[in-house]
């Protein structure tokens, strides 16, 4: 295959698979609608950086110790649907303080509370991992140099897509509903959408197989 057709497959296959509805996009956007642009930003972030460990996790095996290994399997995926539906429950138990913007700059919600779940959310979706390993090694050729870091090279330029991708659609959102923000008596209503998601993405990763 041709250098210039490679990186056109590889950056086409990227930016589909990033634009494409899942888990981590109903995520972003239910934190900017819940919480603003800079919590759908720290979202995103976190969600990189927990998918940036198993893109390390890929070039040293883990990934294949995960599809492989039913229990090792099994036990991040319930970890991770129990801690997002933990999050859910907060959200629809919440009286809508999330949502006021005064309250939103002190530690009941800020940016790195929002980056830090959002790496944990990431980080306990063993899917992630099995998607790393079916896709990378795809793209890797044995005559650009060694596997590992071909396979670390690539899980970081789709990293960086999904950044750039998620950003633009947490900067739409944060644009369409901010006048609902502004408005107190929707802040109950947008933390339990937001709590319904989580424990829908929740129940969604504890059924999967």
């Amino acid at each position: 295959m041709e250098l210039s057709s490679y990186w056109l497959l590889f950056f086409t296959a990227a930016i589909a698979i990033n634009i494409s509805p899942g888990p981590d996009m109903i995520y972003i956007i239910s934190r900017t609608v819940a919480q603003g642009r800079k919590a759908g930003i720290a979202s995103t972030l976190g969600l990189s950086s927990g998918a940036l460990v198993y893109v390390f996790a890929t070039a040293l095996g883990l990934s294949a110790l995960l599809s492989t290994s039913l229990i090792a399997f099994n036990i991040l995926k319930y970890t991770g649907a129990a801690y997002l539906i933990y999050l859910g429950i907060k959200s629809l138990r919440s009286k809508g303080a999330t949502f006021d913007i005064p309250v939103q700059e002190n530690a009941i919600s800020t940016p790195w509370k929002a980056f830090r779940q959002g790496v944990l959310v990431d980080i306990l979706n063993p899917k992630v991992a099995i998607f790393f390993m079916a896709f990378l090694p795809q793209f890797v050729r044995p005559e650009l140099g060694r596997t590992s870091t071909q396979l670390i090279a690539l899980g970081v330029l789709v990293i960086l897509i999904a950044i750039v991708i998620e950003s633009l659609i947490v900067l739409t959102a944060a644009q369409t509903t901010n006048f609902l923000r502004k408005n107190r008596q929707f802040s109950v209503w947008l933390d339990r959408i937001l709590g319904s998601v989580l424990i829908g993405l929740g129940l969604r990763l504890a059924l999967i197989e």
